[in-house]
């Protein structure tokens, strides 16, 4: 009984040895090709991200806005004064304070929803 046990794990083993081998050619024969599958899924995985999590990888380095902080219906916005522009204003709280100055507002602009990311808020200098 164990010699039969013995004789069938080394057959057992041996044929997972060749099973190796056998598929050991084929994926040294196409790393391309499983490169080229990890490569969509890495791919689908971004893409299942939420668009703000997209948009906000996408972002670049802040920048800076100059303009007056003025009241648009209930929220503050700001206007940049050569362009014409308003831009929404994700941190009400700081842009509260600048209400009607000219100021330089530091932060991202999210393209897609014409909003500011403030990161800071400063009174703006006279040129």
């Amino acid at each position: 009984m164990k010699r039969l046990l013995s004789i069938v794990a080394v057959l057992g083993l041996t044929g997972l040895g060749i099973a190796s081998a056998q598929q050991t050619p084929s994926s040294t024969q196409s790393p391309s090709s499983s490169q080229t599958t990890q490569t969509p899924s890495t791919t689908d995985q971004n893409s299942s991200m939420p668009s703000s999590a997209t948009s906000a990888n996408s972002s670049q380095a802040a920048k800076a806005f100059q303009g007056k902080i003025e009241k648009s219906g209930d929220k503050l916005v700001l206007k940049d004064s050569a362009s014409g522009t308003s831009y929404h204003l994700d941190d009400q709280d700081k842009a509260k304070q600048f209400q009607d100055q000219n100021v330089k507002v530091m932060g991202t602009l999210d393209s897609a929803t014409n909003t500011v990311h403030v990161s800071d808020i400063s009174p703006a200098t006279a040129q």
